[in-house]
């Protein structure tokens, strides 16, 4: 499970004219996004944030739990445990600041941007050498996917 702003985004966002912050995504990222989906990895989207450019973003990867505007995090996740039949123990969240430190206890394996908020990685079980936006999830996905055998491991790989 992933933050957005930040985690998959660089914490500083450009307004555009309108006043709606403008996301960049990493694009390494979103590959070993939508090949853990491919795998068989659960994924999910919790964020403070509420735009469709994000929800478009990732369901467009193949992730469905995508969770915008949550202001506090924890009861949707306790939801998303409840529905998917997961225990939290087997969760790893990826989160960067204070708003995220309740589901980053909570979880199996609490994850950091090596930019993040310095409360943050206190808790943090694992600290990424990539900043926010910056291939926190290929980093992370990668480890995961390597540890079961699954990163490159057939043909399907070398495609989206």
């Amino acid at each position: 499970m992933f933050d957005v702003d930040g985690v998959l985004s660089p914490a500083t966002i450009p307004l555009g004219p309108d006043g709606i912050p403008q996301r960049m995504v990493n694009i390494k990222d979103g590959y070993a996004l939508q090949h853990a989906v491919k795998k068989g990895l659960k994924l999910a989207i919790l964020s403070g944030a509420k735009t469709e450019a994000v929800d478009r973003r990732f369901r467009g990867l193949g992730i469905e739990d995508v969770f915008l505007g949550a202001s506090l995090k924890l009861p949707v996740f306790e939801q998303w445990l409840e529905a998917t039949g997961l225990d939290a123990d087997e969760v790893a969240f990826v989160g960067d600041d204070i708003p995220d430190i309740p589901v980053m206890r909570r979880v199996g394996l609490a994850v950091a941007p090596a930019d993040a908020a310095p409360e943050v990685k206190t808790i943090a079980g694992y600290i990424s050498p990539c900043d926010g936006g910056y291939g926190v999830a290929r980093d992370l996905l990668e480890k995961v996917l390597n540890a079961h055998g699954l990163w490159l491991d057939d043909h399907h790989a070398f495609g989206w």
